[in-house]
């Protein structure tokens, strides 16, 4: 099927919706931006929370740090920090409100506050409930299946939902519609959209991812592994390219409070994603324009992964975008098409299966093995070889391969999930 108007529009609109800035891990923040709901609602900091998340939410914040905590972790930081923020304006920026002064305030709330921590009992991977009590008043806020998608807002029992929704926030039943997308069309898409409709969004990712994995090679982050790679490299792009995209997972997922623009809710995708793609392009001296279409590829290829997978799994989404950078460094040489869904069939043939066991340090080293399946997904191509339909789970097309590894991650993977929740809780 050939690209049309209104799938390209539709293309347009889902890099809109995806490519958003957020600081810190993506789990706290919308713990902490559904915290900050709640006070902004009672006008106060409410002295009793009642906190129901997801197993997936668990698993995700247990122990990451939070941005602007001092170097604190885990839910009830989270939640503190969400609450002395009220800033729920900022939605993924949440944290962005406070200041160094605010640690004593977060650390002297979290002292007196009573914080109940509950799992919920429900079929969404992604799902938030906090209710909150000051004197009278009760403020109860819903999120579900996306990091800003409000279910509902009450206030004394009063629905104020709409007080908190902005023009653009992205309603899960209003946002767009990701069945459409598929490889050939994602190529075609990238080689004929006009650039200036989403320039600012690809600069903007440039600039903060970028800025954030040069800040993981220069601090004392996380387990380091993007200087432990950089020492190696010798000059070698591949792995320059590895260095830079696990160091800003180091420094993001120690806390660092600069920015990262996000694909598919994830920091850890955005970068992986872009910053390979960025390091080929300079070692290529390619055309800017040419580094914009081929970051466009590998976005949209890395959000059709996750499309059928879901924002939050047992599959290690770093693994989706580690293909998908191999993608988008197949479009900087050169390839098209074919070259490119040859490309992602290798990848996807050498990692899925990966699992996600939360946010945490390690997921920088999971990074820098995944771009190294994307690159050695693109290497195989380009020598004539490849992984054939009956290969594992690998299946004769490129969109029937891409369903499997959403069957497996779905439905192969939701027990092994439950067991990784019920070995980081202890049970």
């Amino acid at each position: 099927m050939s690209l049309t108007k209104e799938i390209a529009r539709t293309y347009t609109d889902i890099l809109r919706e995806e490519l958003i800035p957020a600081m810190g891990c993506t789990e706290p923040i919308a713990i902490a931006y559904a915290a900050s709901i709640i006070s902004h609602a009672l006008g106060a900091s409410p002295a009793t929370l009642k906190v129901g998340l997801s197993g997936n939410i668990i698993k995700n914040v247990k122990s990451v740090i939070v941005p602007m905590t001092g170097g604190m972790h885990g839910i009830d930081s989270a939640v503190c920090a969400g609450i002395i923020s009220a800033r729920p304006d900022r939605r993924l920026e949440v944290l962005s409100a406070l200041t160094a002064d605010s640690v004593k305030d977060i650390r002297s709330y979290k002292s007196c506050a009573s914080i109940e921590i509950y799992e919920l009992e429900t079929e969404n991977a992604f799902e938030i409930l906090i209710e909150g009590h000051n004197g009278g008043d009760t403020a109860v806020a819903s999120l579900s299946k996306r990091h800003t998608n409000i279910v509902y807002v009450r206030l004394n029992g009063n629905d104020i939902t709409e007080k908190y929704r902005s023009d653009d926030d992205i309603v899960e039943k209003d946002s767009t519609d990701r069945s459409t997308l598929s490889v050939e069309q994602i190529v075609e898409f990238a080689d004929t959209v006009d650039l200036d409709e989403l320039r600012p969004l690809l600069e903007r990712q440039i600039s903060f991812n970028m800025a954030i994995a040069k800040e993981g090679l220069h601090g004392e982050w996380g387990a380091s592994i993007g200087k432990t790679l950089l020492k190696m490299a010798n000059g070698d792009v591949r792995t320059v390219a590895r260095a830079y995209a696990a160091a800003g997972s180091d420094a993001r997922m120690s806390g660092c409070e600069m920015p990262v623009c996000i694909i598919s809710g994830s920091g850890n995708q955005g970068m992986t994603a872009s910053i390979p793609v960025i390091i080929y392009a300079n070692h290529l001296k390619s055309n800017h324009d040419t580094l914009l279409r081929a970051l466009i590829v590998s976005n949209l290829i890395t959000i059709h992964q996750k499309t059928g997978i879901g924002c939050l799994s047992a599959y290690c989404g770093a693994i989706s975008a580690g293909c998908g950078c191999g993608c988008g460094i197949a479009y900087l040489k050169g390839g098209r098409y074919y070259e490119i869904a040859h490309t992602l069939v290798n990848a996807i043939a050498i990692l899925s299966g990966t699992i996600c066991d939360g946010a945490k340090s390690s997921c920088a080293a999971k990074i820098a093995m995944a771009v190294e399946a994307g690159i050695m997904g693109y290497e195989m191509m380009a020598s004539g070889h490849q992984f054939y339909g009956g290969d594992g789970i690998i299946t004769k097309g490129v969109e029937n391969t891409i369903k499997n590894v959403s069957r497996l991650a779905q439905k192969g993977m939701s027990e092994t999930d439950r067991e990784i929740i019920k070995i980081m809780l202890g049970k």
